[in-house]
């Protein structure tokens, strides 16, 4: 039967980190601190507010809340961005997407500095994820995958690693992220031949297509360890991932659960960005 991996665990251990990163900055007189941007009321963004709020406050960061209305001008959000890039005492910049459709999100997200990016929105910081330069920062969903991989002591150097999902919020960056460990990569989608032949022959099997529980039996073999990303409600109103939970706990080796895995994991991630982009910002001060 599978072994849980608790996103909680993880969490705990990436947050001791953060607070050694954080009493430095504050040795120094600085208080990391993070800028939410929103526009409109999304139930998830607003969750996802509070929970990153709630989180950043209990390791030291100073969340600023900026909250438009649906209808903001694109001039008005325009200039949130840049004021936050010339505000010296804004290490991190976290804006919720998409925005309303009627906005340019690319011309409004790629006016964040890169280095204030904690969330992987922007080009650049794209880019840096390709690259492996330090340049802005992935997407905090990707890098929770590969600081849970860390946390179980796994090896990913030529590690066969199959992604079912190709977003550039999860898909893309997290096959950038193991290839960057030496991870054999292949990157599959809901269109992709046989799916569940690709996915069976994987090490590691991360599921990011956005499908309640499209990964069934079928889908897995005993040994693989599975990062399920999907956060779905299913009919029933409850919770779900991406993996049928209750079809492979009997086969894989070790599971994120849904609720309490990856997700439990991202908001920490912001957290470490963001006390990150504050150590970068102040380099030349000590």
């Amino acid at each position: 039967m599978a072994l849980d991996i608790p996103g909680k665990d993880v969490s705990s251990a990436l947050s001791e980190k953060i607070r050694q990163k954080v009493k430095l900055l504050e040795e120094k007189g600085i208080t990391p601190t993070l800028r939410t941007i929103r526009a409109g009321d999304n139930p998830g963004d607003l969750s996802y507010e509070r929970g990153a709020a709630k989180r950043c406050a209990a390791l030291g960061i100073a969340v600023q809340n900026l909250a438009f209305p649906a209808d903001v001008s694109r001039e008005e959000l325009y200039a949130a961005v840049c004021e936050a890039n010339e505000d010296p005492s804004v290490h991190g910049v976290l804006m919720f997407r998409p925005l309303p459709a009627r906005l340019n999100q690319d011309e409004i997200g790629n006016a964040l500095l890169p280095q204030k990016d904690v969330d992987g929105m922007t080009d650049l910081s794209m880019s840096g994820v390709f690259t492996g330069k330090e340049v802005g920062y992935p997407p905090c969903t990707a890098q929770a995958c590969m600081e849970i991989l860390d946390y179980c002591g796994i090896d990913l150097s030529g590690k066969r690693t199959v992604v079912i999902g190709r977003s550039n919020v999860i898909g893309r960056p997290v096959s950038m992220l193991l290839l960057r460990r030496h991870a054999t990569v292949t990157v599959c989608h809901t269109r992709t031949r046989d799916l569940a032949a690709e996915a069976r022959r994987a090490d590691i099997l991360v599921a990011a297509a956005g499908r309640p529980r499209m990964i069934g039996a079928d889908f897995v073999r005993p040994g693989q360890v599975v990062l399920d990303v999907g956060i779905n409600v299913d009919e029933n109103g409850r919770l779900c991932g991406d993996v049928d939970y209750e079809a492979v706990k009997e086969t894989v080796s070790r599971i994120t659960p849904v609720p309490g895995g990856v997700g439990a994991v991202t908001t920490t991630v912001l957290a470490a960005h963001v006390a990150d982009a504050a150590l970068r910002q102040n380099r030349g001060r000590w």
